[in-house]
C-alpha cells in the first residue's frame, strides 16, 4: 500500500465527518430561519406537540413514579445511617430536579419520540413525499422539520417537569406512607432546601438543551438518510446511540457550569 493510498483511506472518513457537520449546521440554521412561518400555521406545531408529548406521557409518568420510589428507598437507607432520615424529601427533590428528571426524561424521549421522528422522516424520504413537496414549491424543511423540531423543544421540559413532580410523589409514598418518615419534615426540608433558581431553573435549562439536541439529531438522521429500508433502520439506531451519548456529554458540561460555584 502506497503512502498516497494510506492517506486517502485515512482522510476519507475525516472528510465525510466534516461534511456531515457542515450539512447539519446548514440544516439547523435553515430550519431556525424558516421557523417564523409557523406563526401563520400554528396547527402544525400543535399536532406535533400532541403526537410527541402526549404519546410520551405514560412512559414518563410511570418511570418518574418508580424512579422516585427507588430514590426514596435508597435515600432512606443511606440517610438512616447518619440519623438524617428527615432530610429524605430534600434528597429526593434535589436528585430529581437537578439531575434525574432532565436526564432520564431525555433518554426516554430519545428512545420513544426520537426514533419515531427519524423513522417518519426517513420513510417520507423513501416514499418520495419530500421530493413531491419540493416539486409543488413547498419547502419540506419549513413544512415538515420545523414543526417537529419546536414541538420536541417544548415537550421535553414539560415532560421533565412531570417526571420530577411524579418522582417526588413516589418518594413521598415510600418514605412517608411505607417507611414512616414524618410527613411535615419531608415537605418542610424540601421546601427550605430547594432553590427555585439554582435547582429548578437549572434543571429546566438542562431539559431545554436536551430537547434541542435530541430533536435535531432525530430529524437530521431521518432527513439525510438514504431512501432505503435498511438505511432508515440504521438511521433510527444512530439516533438512539448519538442522542444518548450527547445527553451524557451535555449533562456533564452543564453540571460543571451550573453547580461549580
Amino acid at each position: 500500500m502506497t503512502v498516497r493510498n494510506w492517506l486517502s483511506q485515512l482522510g476519507a472518513p475525516l472528510r465525510d465527518y466534516i461534511e456531515s457537520i457542515g450539512y447539519g449546521a446548514r440544516l439547523f440554521l435553515n430550519m431556525i430561519g424558516l421557523s417564523p412561518g409557523l406563526l401563520r400555521r400554528p396547527r402544525l406545531l400543535i399536532e406535533q406537540l400532541h403526537f410527541i408529548g402526549n404519546y410520551s406521557m405514560l412512559i414518563i409518568t410511570l418511570s418518574g413514579l418508580f424512579v422516585g420510589m427507588v430514590l426514596g428507598l435508597q435515600g432512606y437507607y443511606t440517610l438512616n445511617k447518619y440519623g438524617a432520615e428527615q432530610s429524605l424529601g430534600l434528597l429526593v427533590a434535589l436528585g430529581l430536579t437537578r439531575e434525574l428528571g432532565p436526564v432520564i426524561t431525555a433518554l426516554l424521549f430519545a428512545g420513544r419520540a426520537g426514533t419515531s421522528l427519524t423513522a417518519e422522516i426517513g420513510l417520507m424520504k423513501a416514499g418520495e413525499q419530500l421530493s413531491a413537496m419540493e416539486m409543488m414549491a413547498v419547502n419540506p424543511i419549513q413544512r415538515v422539520l420545523a414543526p417537529r423540531f419546536w414541538a420536541g423543544v417544548i415537550a421535553v421540559p414539560l415532560l421533565a417537569s412531570v417526571f420530577s413532580a411524579v418522582g417526588v410523589l413516589g418518594g413521598w409514598l415510600v418514605g412517608v406512607q411505607l417507611i414512616g418518615v414524618d410527613d411535615g419534615a419531608f415537605w418542610s426540608q424540601m421546601q427550605g432546601g430547594v432553590d427555585i433558581w439554582k435547582d429548578i431553573f437549572n434543571g429546566f435549562v438542562k431539559s431545554v438543551v436536551f430537547g434541542v439536541a435530541i430533536t435535531f439529531i432525530a430529524l437530521y438522521q431521518g432527513y439525510q438518510t438514504q431512501p432505503t429500508p435498511e438505511d432508515v433502520a440504521r438511521a433510527t439506531t444512530r439516533t438512539v446511540v448519538i442522542s444518548s451519548l450527547m445527553i451524557w456529554w451535555l449533562d456533564f458540561m452543564l453540571t460543571a457550569l451550573m453547580f461549580s460555584k
